[in-house]
């Protein structure tokens, strides 16, 4: 599915607060598994730069967005190991 197809269904959202973040997530992981190729920053980026996400005017919408923005900087962060793993302090 493709983020104009999400992103008009979350528009006809009357969803509010936590309830369309919740959507907003579920939108996130319809379109990550349905996507064809693996979903990268690059990938992520354009998606933002879609025109239905330009004023996304629902709740869910603009919290769709918005995990999409997250997702960017989460894969945007690459981990680094220095030395020996950390011990875990009880």
């Amino acid at each position: 599915m493709s983020v104009t197809q999400i992103v008009i269904g979350l528009e006809r959202s009357n969803a509010t607060g936590p309830e369309a973040d919740a959507i907003a997530k579920l939108g996130f992981l319809e379109w990550v598994f349905a996507h064809p190729e693996t979903v990268t920053v690059q990938v992520v980026r354009a998606a933002l730069s879609e025109p239905s996400l330009q004023n996304p005017t629902s709740a869910a919408a603009r919290a769709f967005a918005d995990v999409l923005r997250q997702a960017m900087q989460v894969a945007g962060v690459t981990p680094v190991r220095r030395g020996r793993a950390a011990r875990l302090v009880h």
